[in-house]
C-alpha cells in the first residue's frame, strides 16, 4: 500500500510539472486524500532524498524533476497583460493592469501574466481571479497548458494534437473541447506558473 501511494504521488507531481504547474503540497493532499498537510510532506520529502524529486526550497510550488535547474535568486517583473479566458474564447485583452515580481529562469522580456475568468480549468486548479505566468513560445508539446489565439480571441487550456488537428481541451467536463482550425490558431505560451490570492 504505501509503494502504491508513493508511485501515485510521484505520478500525480510529475505530471503537474511537465503541464507547467509543479502542485503545491495541500493540492497534493487534497489529490491523494491524505487526512493532513504533514502527511503529504513527508511523502514529498521521501521522493527528494531518494532522487525522484527536486525540490526549491522556499517555494510553494518548487518541487521539480532531477536534473532541471534550480530557479536563480534573481526576481524580475512581469507585466500583467489584461485576462484571459478560461471557457469559451473572448477578445484579447492586453491593457497592462501592474507586475508580477517572479523568480524564473527565463529572461524577463519572455514572459508575462494574465488574469483568469471562468471556470473551464478548475479541474487543473486554475481558478477565476488566479494569475497565469506565461512563458511566451510559438508551439507547444502534447498536454502542456497554453495561452491559445484564434483571429483575436484567446483562452487557457490543455493544447493536445490529434494527427493534424489540434485540440484545446478544458479541465473541466461542463466546458467542451475546442477545435479550432489550426491555419487561424496561434500559441502565445506555455503557463509555467500559476499564483492566487487569498482574500
Amino acid at each position: 500500500m504505501a509503494q502504491d501511494t508513493r508511485t501515485r504521488i510521484h505520478a500525480f507531481v510529475r505530471e503537474r510539472i511537465l503541464a507547467g504547474m509543479p502542485p503545491t503540497v495541500r493540492e497534493v493532499q487534497a489529490h491523494l486524500g491524505f487526512k493532513n498537510v504533514k502527511s503529504a510532506q513527508e511523502q514529498l520529502e521521501r521522493l527528494v532524498r531518494d532522487g525522484l524529486l527536486a525540490r526549491d526550497e522556499g517555494r510553494s510550488r518548487g518541487l521539480r524533476l532531477p536534473g532541471e535547474a534550480a530557479l536563480p535568486g534573481a526576481t524580475v517583473q512581469v507585466p500583467i497583460l489584461g485576462r484571459v479566458q478560461a471557457g469559451a474564447f473572448q477578445p484579447a485583452l492586453e491593457d497592462v493592469e501592474g507586475y508580477l515580481a517572479v523568480r524564473s529562469r527565463v529572461a524577463p522580456e519572455n514572459l508575462f501574466a494574465l488574469r483568469v475568468q471562468g471556470e473551464s480549468m478548475s479541474g487543473a486548479h486554475i481558478l477565476p481571479g488566479d494569475v497565469v505566468i506565461v512563458r511566451r513560445q510559438p508551439s507547444a508539446e502534447h498536454g502542456h497548458v497554453v495561452v491559445a489565439l484564434v483571429d483575436d480571441e484567446a483562452t487557457v487550456k490543455f493544447f493536445h494534437r490529434r494527427g493534424s488537428r489540434v485540440e484545446l481541451r478544458p479541465a473541466h467536463p461542463a466546458f467542451p473541447v475546442l477545435r479550432p482550425d489550426p491555419e487561424r490558431l496561434s500559441i502565445l505560451g506555455r503557463v509555467i506558473e500559476v499564483r492566487r490570492t487569498l482574500a
